[in-house]
């Protein structure tokens, strides 16, 4: 059976079943449900290509799907899988566009997005397969929410009875991008390690880290011409200024640290592009009927700084399709977020997002420019 039609199948049953399912879950707590969807109206506008002329103004529908099952084994071993849709090939987008080339009312491109085995035992947790991201972040800058990184991911977490530090989380994996089916260490792959403290009542957080990328092509997809790698040390925090009110601040500066002076196929203009700073400040939460939340975010992101493939594709239309790639290029470039959220009901909520972007380094003669406003409906169940 066809992988499209098998996942396709698979998605239709467990949506049908999974009334039923919660009803049997609360009897029996070793499997259990969850799915979302997403539907949003987004505009773009004054979006200027590098030649100076201008991207066609966008007015797009959009919608996600997602639906998962966890299975704990024991209170030790837990099993999960989840798929959504989106097109295979856009790993960082997972919405589709009303009536975008599916053929009539054709069947729609669906995937799975995590598989994995989750393994916990006192202060020692850790997963194999494809899951969400394992790594403290704030935002989507550096790492897109709908990238699901594939390998081994180990986690140690301690408490400690002192003011000072509360608590310590070790975070660490490998992770395995491409494989040329040799030795691990001539695959396309990267690693992390981080360190998560929390201080004064969890108020503040503190979570550095240090990632390396190993032999990542310039342009995703296979359309590559060179490998480069990448070493980047994250200093990120949080800090929560007014407990009740759900006041937070959040800071994050990258420097890649590798040398791309001797890479001649790196124009000499982006080789010492390779920092970056995101800096968030957000009031109020939507967990409950009538709450609110506003965010902004401002960012500061060098070619360099990030993997603008892995990383969000949601400030800009800018990607690499003329080189025969679907992938969002979201490095290079400043600007800012504005969000408001309602809480319409518990796990239902409105969001407007509001971007404007200005490139950093012009791939052409003229910087590229774009505005972009999103209304999102989201609901969970």
């Amino acid at each position: 059976m066809p992988t499209k039609l098998t996942a396709f199948l698979f998605f239709i049953f467990t949506f049908c079943l999974t009334t039923q399912a919660q009803e049997e879950a609360t009897k029996n707590k070793k499997l259990s449900f969850s799915g979302d969807f997403r539907f949003r109206v987004e505009q773009d506008w004054d979006s200027r290509k590098s030649d100076g002329t201008y991207r066609e103004d966008r007015t797009r529908l959009r919608y996600r799907a997602r639906v998962g099952v966890r299975y704990d084994y024991n209170e030790n071993f837990t099993f999960g899988l989840r798929i959504r849709t989106g097109n295979p090939l856009k790993q960082q987008d997972p919405q589709l566009t009303l009536g975008d080339n599916y053929k009539e009312f054709g069947l729609l491109p669906i995937g799975f997005e995590k598989a994995y085995a989750n393994f916990s035992f006192n202060w020692f947790s850790a997963w194999v397969g494809k899951n969400t991201f394992p790594f403290q972040k704030i935002n989507e800058l550096f790492w897109s929410d709908n990238v699901f990184p594939e390998g081994v991911a180990l986690k140690g977490k301690f408490a400690f009875k002192n003011k000072l530090i509360e608590s310590l989380q070790i975070n660490t994996g490998h992770f395995i991008i491409a494989t040329n089916k040799k030795a691990l260490a001539a695959d396309s792959y990267f690693e992390g390690f981080q360190l998560v403290t929390t201080h004064l009542d969890n108020r503040i957080k503190l979570f550095p880290a240090f990632y390396y990328f190993n032999d990542i092509p310039n342009i995703p997809d296979g359309n590559d011409t060179f490998k480069l790698n990448y070493a980047i040390v994250d200093i990120g925090a949080q800090v929560e200024i007014l407990k009740k009110q759900k006041l937070k601040v959040g800071f994050d500066y990258y420097q890649n640290i590798t040398n791309l002076e001797s890479n001649d196929s790196i124009p000499q203009k982006f080789k010492n592009q390779k920092k970056g700073i995101v800096t968030t400040a957000s009031i109020g939460e939507l967990k409950k009927k009538g709450h609110w939340k506003f965010l902004f975010t401002y960012t500061y992101l060098e070619r360099y700084a990030a993997v603008d493939f892995m990383a969000q594709n949601d400030w800009a239309r800018w990607d690499y399709s003329s080189q025969g790639s679907p992938d969002g290029r979201l490095t290079n470039f400043k600007g800012f977020e504005l969000m408001m959220g309602y809480a319409l009901a518990k796990n239902m909520n409105l969001k407007m997002r509001f971007f404007g972007v200005d490139q950093l380094v012009p791939l052409d003669a003229i910087t590229e420019t774009g505005n972009r406003v999103r209304l999102d409906f989201n609901i969970q169940f």
